[in-house]
């Protein structure tokens, strides 16, 4: 099976801010910034369902890994996350992947991971290499329990780095520049009960 790593909705919005997305100055309107901010917001929607789907002790491990390459491709290489608990002040960061396979290995009988009040808390700013980078803050309700009484709950705020940057595919033949938006590194920025 042939699988794409951008999905048709994705590369036709991501088409359409190519030729919309920058003025002659390189600088982002305000009616551009719209339609990143809905394709960044699309993406950590994205994620929230795959990591809920990946920390799902339901879901086969076949699934599983399926889902952890789909997410795998909203990130820029070498991103990580960051995993906190209520019993320590520390935060152990992961590579993405390795994220996950945490996930897959919690030891609850059930997990359930939900994210909410997703929005921007930074503007987009342009970078020396052409780049624009922001932050979305999200909170993330997690919920583990197991079959012998164990029960775990905490909610997490994060900061996810979110990159806009210049990419290019080929259809029919034809070389394509868009800009398209991907994940960085997701901070914890506080954890409680």
């Amino acid at each position: 099976m042939n699988k794409s790593p951008v999905t048709l909705s994705t590369l036709l919005l991501c088409m359409l801010l190519s030729s919309t997305l920058m003025a002659q100055t390189g600088e982002v309107s305000p009616a551009r910034k719209l339609a990143i901010d809905s394709l960044a917001l699309e993406k950590v929607r994205d994620l929230s369902k795959y990591i809920s789907i990946i920390g799902n002790k339901e879901t086969a491990f076949s699934e599983a890994t399926r889902v952890m390459d789909r997410a795998e491709e909203l990130f820029t290489p070498g991103s990580e996350m960051g995993v906190s608990s209520l019993s320590s002040q520390e935060v152990t960061y992961y590579k993405v992947r390795k994220y996950f396979e945490h996930l897959v290995a919690l030891n609850y009988d059930r997990v359930t991971i939900k994210w909410y009040d997703i929005h921007y808390i930074s503007d987009l700013e342009r970078q020396p290499d052409g780049r624009y980078v922001g932050v979305i803050t999200i909170y993330q309700r997690f919920e583990g329990e197991s079959d012998d009484g164990m029960k775990y709950k905490d909610t997490t705020k994060k900061d996810i780095t979110i990159y806009v940057e210049r990419k290019k595919t080929q259809i029919q033949g034809r070389v394509i520049e868009f800009w398209d938006v991907l994940l960085g590194d997701i901070r914890v920025t506080e954890t409680g009960a």
